[in-house]
């Protein structure tokens, strides 16, 4: 549903974009994934039509975005980074303008309003001004006039920006809930964000691919080792030397106030770890999975490991 070959955008000398490939499958939830300035936004504009690329190629719903632009629109839903929304405007109004711009029939208008005030929690704001709603709302704004051309891929820019952690967790619920119904490409800087609302990712850094894929795909490809972060009271050298003292453990190390404990990829020491941590009195707080999207994107990032 989402095809990019070769993709470059420059600006002068400056490459912010650099031979992008990567393909998201209907109906999936596709991260765009990468640090400030990596070129996520640039990525999406090309792919909304709203900036022209240098060089390669990309095709959404179908259609060629240089050679269809206009097919490619209307096929479309694009939340910005900051949604243009008109703050003297009832939300419903707002709506409506959005649908006569977006060139929906007139005699299909209030029909699409109302589809995307329900599928974006609006119905008991429809009447109040949009200067008058909350952020969260105001954000659930931007998702309905993203919806309201009925589109068959929606391009999200950072949509939980600025939102408070209850409000950020009503965002994420709405985009699950167009899972299957969309093609969604959701770009974020926000790890969480990935495992909790996305099916795969691509992940870009300073304007090149660094891996695509399912997270299960891209963590089996990059993990090298299985283990365990664990936070306990104190996490010093001193606890550092106990954990490597456990059979089968190749590696411990202190990161801030955690302990990353590795092992040969195929074993299993948690119970061990466990029951040392829980024996000696160190005062066990967390354990999580080594294995995660957090240790995959910092590898990346950081140059350790490309794909």
């Amino acid at each position: 549903m989402i095809e990019v070959q070769d993709l470059t955008k420059r600006y002068g000398e400056i490459a912010a974009v650099k031979g992008l490939t990567f393909k998201v499958e209907p109906g999936r939830i596709w991260g765009l994934l990468g640090p400030n300035g990596a070129g996520k936004t640039t990525t999406m504009r090309i792919l909304t039509g709203y900036l022209p690329a240098t060089a390669g190629r990309a095709r959404v719903a179908g259609h060629d975005v240089f050679d269809e632009p206009e097919a490619v629109k209307r096929d479309i839903g694009y939340l910005p980074e900051v949604v243009p929304l008109y703050q003297d405007m009832t939300v419903a109004g707002y709506l409506g303008f959005v649908a006569e711009i977006k060139q929906v029939a007139k005699a299909r208008r209030k029909e699409a309003v109302d589809r995307a005030i329900v599928s974006s929690g609006l119905k008991d704001v429809r009447r109040r001004l949009i200067r008058n709603v909350s952020r969260g709302f105001k954000q659930r704004v931007g998702i309905a006039q993203a919806l309201i051309n009925d589109p068959r891929v929606l391009i999200l820019d950072e949509p939980t920006i600025g939102l408070d952690p209850a409000q950020i967790m009503e965002i994420r619920e709405l985009i699950r809930g167009l899972r299957g119904e969309r093609t969604i490409l959701l770009s974020t800087h926000i790890l969480p964000e990935v495992t909790q609302v996305c099916d795969g990712v691509v992940i870009i850094n300073e304007g090149e691919l660094k891996a695509c894929g399912s997270l299960d795909e891209l963590a089996d490809s990059f993990e090298r080792t299985d283990g365990v972060v664990l936070r306990l009271r104190r996490s010093g050298a001193g606890e550092a030397d106990l954990f490597r003292g456990v059979p089968g453990v190749e590696k411990v190390s202190v990161d801030g106030s955690e302990l990353r404990i590795e092992w040969a990829r195929g074993r299993d020491h948690r119970d061990d770890v466990a029951r040392l941590a829980l024996d000696k009195g160190l005062g066990l707080r967390e354990m999580r999975s080594l294995a995660g999207i957090e240790d995959l994107y910092m590898n990346i990032v950081s140059g350790r490991s490309a794909q």
